[in-house]
């Protein structure tokens, strides 16, 4: 039997990670003697102390490395670990000593290294996706590169495919390129805003296809379709049969396009994540676990900043 100390803390651990999807993140994997532990990074964040009032920059040594956290007293019963871009956050009970929030922390160690490696990654492919909007920029459509050309002559935005019949070689690989109708010296924003306008009308019109596409062989209606601009959800249902879509996921490829609007038709079936509703979603796509992984992994370009 557990000594009553260990009891208790194990009843006050509670770990919790941010995720992209309107889902419950997946459980974390029990650690084992097998699993692979993280090196030491000196390049974790420092968190970000938000300054209201009952938040402090502490730091714990974990397997020889410091790592700076920050603690939040709350009302709550049991002691949360969030790992975000900000760093490692700990929300604990006001009445739990700072022996046993320490001791938490040493008991995961393991999956908060691990968990900063990854988020420190992910933070590292999100700043090498920053857009620097002018002529000849780069940004992701449906999964391939598309260069912006700016091009004085043209009006609007025209969107040419490339040597689509071509054999493609190096020489004659296919380029998707945007023509937007703006001088060489138009100003970032107004690049971004253009660009931005015209990923949402192809985000209607391929969402809208898909939804038809998918509608049908699951037997379900959708009432409506609205395009989400969501920090934290690339889609939802309602139980009226509309569906939100994330118009960001344009910049994904068409499998994990049809995953997140299979996902959200599904719900009109079953409004969980229950067995049943997983059974309805491989109806469609038989290997939905492929695309349901590579999105959790995916990362979108910055565009807010010009």
């Amino acid at each position: 039997m557990l000594p009553s100390k260990l009891r208790r803390l194990a009843g006050l651990l509670n770990f919790t990670q941010l995720s992209l999807f309107d889902g419950d993140p997946p459980p974390t994997p029990p650690l084992t003697p097998s699993t692979p532990r993280p090196a030491p990074d000196p390049l974790v964040p420092s968190p970000r102390v938000r300054g209201d009032g009952g938040a402090s920059a502490r730091q714990v040594l974990l397997h020889g490395q410091a790592i700076p956290y920050e603690l939040k007293r709350a009302r709550r019963r049991s002691i949360g670990f969030t790992v975000s871009e900000d760093g490692l956050r700990v929300s604990a009970p006001k009445w739990v000593p700072l022996t046993d929030i320490d001791n938490a922390l040493q008991q995961k160690g393991d999956w908060i290294l691990r968990k900063l490696v990854e988020q420190r990654e992910r933070t590292r492919r999100t700043q090498a996706a920053r857009i620097h909007w002018g002529d000849g920029c780069s940004l992701p459509y449906l999964g391939e590169p598309l260069i912006v050309v700016l091009d004085p002559a043209s009006t609007g935005a025209r969107l040419d495919e490339g040597q689509a019949d071509a054999q493609p070689t190096l020489a004659t690989v296919a380029r998707r390129m945007l023509y937007l109708g703006l001088p060489q010296n138009a100003e970032p924003e107004q690049i971004r805003d253009t660009v931005q306008a015209w990923l949402q009308r192809q985000a209607r019109h391929r969402f809208e296809q898909r939804c038809r596409h998918f509608a049908e062989p699951l037997g379900v209606t959708m009432t409506g379709l609205r395009l989400s601009s969501a920090q934290t959800r690339w889609g939802s249902a309602s139980a009226d049969g509309m569906i939100r879509l994330n118009w960001r996921l344009i910049h994904f490829s068409p499998a994990l396009i049809d995953y997140v609007v299979a996902h959200e038709l599904a719900h009109l079936k079953e409004m969980n994540h229950s067995p049943r509703f997983w059974a309805v979603v491989r109806s469609v796509l038989p290997e939905y676990e492929l695309a349901r992984d590579r999105l959790k992994q995916a990362v979108l370009p910055l565009m807010d900043e010009a």
